[in-house]
């Protein structure tokens, strides 16, 4: 009888403990005993590890492994076939080295289970921004009502057009929640969508976006294609007084960038749960009162959390039982 293939567990299961328990009756269930990348990686060189076959990752098990690059994924044991990733974004896993690898590395994500909480912390940041609200809230907070001179008056979201940069899954949940609002979409991707996914949103240019959006909200992955695909340029291209709200990733847009237009006014508020240096945040963004911060709560709900760890047990349990992924990354849908 051939031992029992193992699963390798980085990070914490928070809610979904019995699911994940039960996949006990197909594998080993096992964690590393490093607590830092140099550690993990000599752990996977001793041996220790061999025989893992499934990993299942969440974001934070970056303090552990530090992000999939190259020099990591060369260094797992050549048995891990599946990396289970617990998060819709997986820009801290190098697909094109999981994929270079021999035997390749299969990756997935969890792509649709974050789409409603993320896009309600979108039309938070945008009814926030629009309205200005962090400035009295701040004010109030400071003992003095909506402040020593009022804020600026705020706008309504009618009839503004919103500009959603990346309609994908999110993107087309906050597409709905705004149309709720009276908010007019267009949208820009890489790819035009079929008729029946854009639900009537119209498809522009990027150029088109940035020059007529009222509202533009920033929700697509994060790459070297996009990578500060928002900067000095494309500021200039937007209408004078456009409100930004990103809940993509932080560096899809150039902080210091957004800093200046914000303090020249050709940004009139700014909406963000994601920033380029997580947990350090930009001083300039700190410190104006037209920015509405939130420190990346987009999927910080006992239901979306306990749908992510589903789901990535589920991919697990596909891997072992039948050898495909329930959601690969479309990076590797030619693997």
């Amino acid at each position: 009888m051939s031992p029992k293939p193992k699963v390798l567990l980085l990070g914490s299961i928070v809610h979904a403990h019995s699911t994940w328990n039960s996949l006990s009756s197909l594998a080993d269930l096992v964690s590393p005993k490093a607590t830092n990348r140099a550690d993990f990686i000599a752990e996977c060189k001793s041996g220790a590890l061999d025989g893992v076959v499934v990993a299942y990752r969440t974001f934070d098990s970056v303090s552990i492994t530090g992000i999939f690059d190259e020099e990591l994924v060369n260094a797992l044991p050549t048995s891990l076939t599946y990396l289970a990733h617990c998060g819709a974004g997986y820009d801290q896993v190098n697909t094109h080295a999981c994929s270079a690898r021999t035997p390749p590395l299969r990756v997935s994500n969890v792509p649709t289970a974050v789409d409603d909480a993320t896009a309600d912390v979108n039309m938070f940041l945008i009814i926030g921004a629009l309205r200005n609200f962090n400035a009295g809230m701040h004010a109030l907070r400071q003992g003095h009502w909506r402040g020593l001179t009022p804020p600026r008056l705020g706008h309504d979201p009618e009839n503004k057009v919103l500009g959603i940069l990346g309609m994908g899954g999110i993107g087309r949940n906050l597409k709905r929640k705004a149309e709720a609002f009276g908010m007019k979409v267009i949208y820009h991707n890489r790819r035009q969508l079929d008729p029946e996914l854009a639900g009537g949103a119209k498809y522009v240019s990027f150029e088109e976006l940035l020059s007529t959006s009222d509202v533009i909200s920033l929700n697509l992955p994060l790459n070297k294609n996009t990578r500060h695909i928002i900067s000095t340029p494309q500021f200039e291209a937007m209408k004078d007084g456009v409100v930004i709200v990103n809940t993509a990733r932080g560096a899809v847009m150039d902080e210091d960038a957004l800093v200046k237009a914000l303090d020249s006014g050709k940004v009139y508020s700014a909406g963000l749960d994601v920033f380029e240096d997580e947990p350090k945040i930009h001083p300039g963004l700190v410190e104006n009162p037209n920015v509405l911060l939130v420190p990346h709560m987009g999927t910080w709900t006992v239901e979306t959390q306990t749908a992510m760890e589903e789901w990535a047990i589920e991919n697990v349990r596909l891997a072992l039982e039948t050898g495909k992924l329930k959601s690969p990354v479309p990076e590797q849908a030619d693997l």
